[in-house]
């Protein structure tokens, strides 16, 4: 029988230690690490690579999200979860398991068969998309996270001059450093508060905090210049969207 490798995520003792209990009559269960915090996670699954993950959604320093954000997606989760309307109903349309606190053996039971199924099957997690549904509608992104190896950068929204589109990464920088993320531009626009945030052109994303005044720079061409004197092309559309803003 082959060995399932898990990872149990809560900030909270005791409940750590009931997923433990309900874990150990399964001999096809290996525990390889306990986690109480999001930082240690991101580091645990980076480093172990298990096969599932019992994790809690509200955390704090990382919630649940944030730390499947960082992480490889190849692995099936359970998340473990107080009530939260928009996350339980994220789960349910997208077939995700999730254990409702408090919960029974039997439905940890429940959770757990489906959970070996989807290991067996190696199915992917559909990351992006429960993320989306999940978040509670009309709240902005408050922080960026960038993962370095095992290690988790925090980035508040509010320190960010711009974001630039590189292939498949992002290049955020702030307060004098570049941090690169692997995610497409459109996907941070949609989480930013657009108010604060503009599309200047299809590879910048500028806070407008930053912005001290907007150049022509040839016909139809204009050049946004922040005030650290960085330059960043503003496209027609951009230019457009920036006037409704200033």
């Amino acid at each position: 029988m082959r060995r399932i490798r898990s990872i149990i995520v809560d900030d909270e003792e005791l409940a750590r230690s009931i997923v433990h209990e309900f874990l150990t009559p399964h001999s096809d269960i290996e525990i390889i690490a306990e986690c109480s915090n999001g930082f240690e996670a991101v580091k645990a699954i980076t480093e172990l690579k298990p096969d599932l993950v019992f994790l809690d959604i509200q955390m704090p320093k990382l919630n649940g999200f944030e730390v499947l954000e960082l992480v490889d997606k190849n692995l099936s989760v359970v998340f473990v979860t107080a009530y939260d309307q928009y996350a339980v109903k994220a789960f349910e349309v997208h077939a995700v398991d999730y254990l409702l606190k408090p919960f029974t053996k039997e439905r940890f039971d429940e959770a757990l068969e489906r959970a070996r199924q989807k290991v067996a099957r190696n199915e992917s997690f559909p990351l992006s998309e429960v993320v989306a549904d999940a978040r509670a509608p009309d709240v902005p992104l408050e922080r960026v996270l960038v993962r370095d190896g095992s290690r988790v950068h925090v980035i508040p929204v509010d320190k960010i001059d711009y974001v630039e589109a590189q292939d498949d990464y992002i290049a955020i920088r702030f307060e004098g450093k570049t941090h690169l993320k692997q995610q497409r531009l459109s996907v941070l626009e949609s989480s930013l508060d657009r108010k604060r945030f503009v599309r200047i052109h299809r590879s910048f994303i500028l806070n407008v905090e930053r912005l001290a005044r907007i150049e022509l720079y040839a016909k139809d061409s204009r050049m946004a210049i922040l005030k650290d004197g960085t330059k960043l092309p503003v496209s027609r559309a951009g230019y457009e969207k920036l006037k409704g803003l200033l």
